[in-house]
């Protein structure tokens, strides 16, 4: 799918310092000390490895005792935050439409004790064929994709998964009111194409796209390759008694004698995979039942039908067995352009892993070993603001390469290289933050003087068989009267 990028509307410079003010505009306790310390996360030399380190760099003027009572005991205006990142320059389609993707990354904290919601997260790439779990708080991240391969994204929200929550469900409540947070700002209006959502299998894409039926979205994602999906009901003969059948016959991912004829194929030659054969199958949908995210639905479930494609390449860039990639689109009465451009969206999805690596090993956002979950928030929030920051200075920045490093034109510079030159651009953008005041540091808890309050452990939350079976009834406890006679 071919993305343009969306150049900044006004003045480069303007923008970045509309925004500068508006993100410090959201700091409502511990403004300054939060401010600056974006601004250092910005400045650093190198990645960021722990937070002290950052109390060291000249753009941060206050100690590092203030620098963890910002996080601690700031505050951040997180609904003004989400309307002030709705409203930046967004990169849109060469038809203008939007593409959003969405998904989970783990914040690991396997030695937190004391943190409490901490959640198993799944891991992936930590042995061969091994899916471990981990504590750790999980966060469902919403960005907006950029230009074509590309380590650019536009990141809009973020939510911390708490324990108990479905991620289906969570994600769906995020997206529409991102959506809803993008009508009010300009950034769809009537007329305009609907929202693309992308998604990978570890969500229920039908389920997804139910919940967001009444929004001007279409949902599009992968599926597993064991999935069964069914036709439609096919047309009733006259003189037939009973009831109506609501779906048709069996479609096997795994089967290709289910297949039958697809309703449109396409056959792409690209540059990393080979010829990208492409066949979409119209109006599948899968057999829900009740039970697990459909307990609650009362009487008959829906029908959700939608467009399955399947992706085939000739080899991958690493050398490995190209497997099949099974997709799922809300839509229906897809053409052979509309194939094209559904599954190159989907490829252009994984750019957001190039983000969350960004925010990792650069930007240092799981470096700190905070607390709280409240403080992880903060700091969260603060890293999209530092990387929406980077993206407004991106037609400004110059290519500050290493002896080492190749050229790169003004325009395919990375989020890394920008960093290196934000502070040549700081002093020319707004800081808001003013110049700490005159002090002295506390005495601090005197020396050889132990701790007295033991901070309280919390376990890590698992779903259990037993959580959602009734409870058992205890056994009194009340002695029972001797029988006498």
């Amino acid at each position: 799918m071919s993305l343009l990028h969306h150049a900044v509307r006004h003045d480069p410079f303007a923008e970045l310092s509309r925004f500068r003010g508006e993100f410090y505009s959201c700091l409502t306790r511990r403004a300054d000390a939060l401010f600056e310390l974006g601004d250092a996360v910005l400045c650093a030399d190198g990645p960021v490895r722990s937070l002290v380190e950052l109390s060291l760099v000249g753009e941060h003027r206050r100690g590092h005792g203030g620098l963890y009572d910002a996080l601690a005991a700031g505050r951040v205006d997180v609904a003004r935050l989400r309307r002030a990142l709705a409203a930046v320059p967004l990169p849109r389609a060469a038809d203008n439409q939007l593409v959003l993707a969405a998904d989970i990354t783990c914040w690991l904290r396997p030695d937190a004790h004391t943190s409490p919601q901490r959640i198993l997260c799944h891991t992936y790439g930590r042995g061969k064929d091994q899916h471990i779990p981990v504590p750790g708080w999980p966060y469902s991240v919403i960005c907006a994709l950029e230009t074509g391969r590309s380590s650019w994204t536009a990141p809009l929200d973020a939510l911390r998964l708490a324990p108990g929550d479905d991620a289906a469900t969570v994600t769906a409540g995020q997206m529409r009111e991102l959506v809803e947070r993008l009508i009010a700002a300009g950034q769809w209006r009537d007329g305009d194409p609907e929202i693309l959502i992308v998604v990978d299998a570890g969500y229920d894409v039908p389920r997804l796209a139910f919940l967001l039926k009444d929004l001007p979205v279409q949902v599009l994602g992968r599926m597993r390759s064991d999935r069964v999906l069914r036709r439609a009901a096919p047309p009733r003969t006259p003189g037939t008694r009973g009831r109506p059948p609501r779906h048709g016959g069996e479609f096997v991912f795994g089967d290709p004698a289910t297949w039958d004829t697809p309703d449109a194929a396409t056959v792409t030659e690209t540059r990393l995979y080979g010829t990208a054969t492409a066949r979409a199958w119209d109006r599948l949908h899968p057999r829900l039942t009740h039970r697990s995210a459909w307990t609650a639905q009362l009487g008959a479930l829906p029908v959700i039908e939608g467009t399955v494609i399947r992706l085939q390449v000739d080899h991958l860039p690493s050398g490995a067995t190209p497997k099949p990639v099974w997709l799922w689109w809300s839509g229906t009465d897809a053409t052979e352009t509309d194939i094209d451009l559904l599954w190159q969206a989907f490829l252009r999805r994984f750019d957001i892993e190039h983000t969350f690596r960004l925010f990792k090993q650069t930007l240092g956002w799981t470096c700190p070993k905070i607390r709280t979950p409240e403080a992880a928030d903060r700091w969260s929030w603060l890293i999209l603001a530092v990387f929406t920051q980077l993206r407004l200075a991106r037609p400004l920045a110059a290519d500050l390469r290493r002896p080492w490093e190749k050229p790169s034109p003004p325009d395919r510079l990375t989020p890394a290289r920008v960093r290196r030159d934000f502070r040549h651009l700081r002093p020319n953008a707004a800081c808001p933050a003013e110049a700490p005041k005159p002090s002295r540091p506390g005495p601090g808890r005197p020396p050889g003087r132990k701790n007295t309050r033991a901070t309280p452990r919390h376990d890590v939350h698992t779903v259990r068989k037993t959580d959602t079976a009734k409870p058992r009834q205890r056994k009194s406890t009340t002695p029972r009267p001797r029988r006498t006679g």
